[in-house]
């Protein structure tokens, strides 16, 4: 039906090579578009387009920031800059921020470590971390706070053996967090005391 409405399939077609947008939900979706004000629509294209020309990869720790401003974790001096904390994406460290307990500063590698789907280690920012920690040598201690799933630990891993002559802590969250699950997932409490109860990698 709907390839005979090209207008309606062409839409559809765009819509779903967003990630993380359920198959279910699309048509929902769709139709609230479709329903929606011309004026609220327009609105939120233009703040979709004006976000995405403001927003750029911190050059230091890679979480999202805006171009004119200076990044909110690295340019914080109240922030403890001795400690690092490395996470996959800022979904994760949205969560641990969530806790109120973590105040030091953050490295987002831009995902994990998976040959199934082609994404190696060059393909994160693994070789700007190793760069950092050589260039700050404040940086007394990196927490590998990657999910604990395979790919997770097995670039949680990686990023050890490569850190493994650096003159630095280098230590994991504890065992609270259940494996195979994503920290986005997780209450603030469990997040909290699997940052507070890190163990040696």
């Amino acid at each position: 039906m709907i390839e005979k409405v090209p207008a309606l399939a062409k839409l559809c077609k765009e819509l779903q090579r967003v990630p993380y947008l359920a198959s279910k939900n699309l048509y929902r979706v769709v139709t609230h578009f479709l329903t929606d004000s011309p004026e609220r629509l327009q609105a939120l294209c233009q703040t979709i387009i004006a976000t995405r020309e403001a927003i750029v990869a911190c050059p230091e720790c890679c979480v999202w920031k805006e171009k004119e401003r200076p990044c909110v974790f690295c340019g914080d001096s109240k922030r403890d800059h001795a400690v690092v904390c490395v996470v996959e994406t800022w979904q994760e460290l949205i969560a641990i921020e969530k806790t109120e307990g973590y105040r030091g500063l953050y490295h987002v590698l831009g995902g994990a470590i998976c040959p199934l789907e082609g994404i190696g280690a060059d393909d994160l920012s693994i070789n700007h971390l190793i760069a950092r920690v050589t260039q700050h040598p404040e940086i007394t201690e990196i927490i590998l706070a990657t999910n604990q799933t395979p790919e997770g630990e097995a670039t949680a891993a990686f990023i050890a053996r490569k850190l493994k002559d650096a003159a630095l802590k280098v230590s994991c969250l504890a065992r609270g967090i259940p494996v195979g699950s994503h920290l986005e997932m997780m209450d603030k409490l469990t997040v909290y005391k699997a940052l507070s109860e890190r163990r040696p990698f």
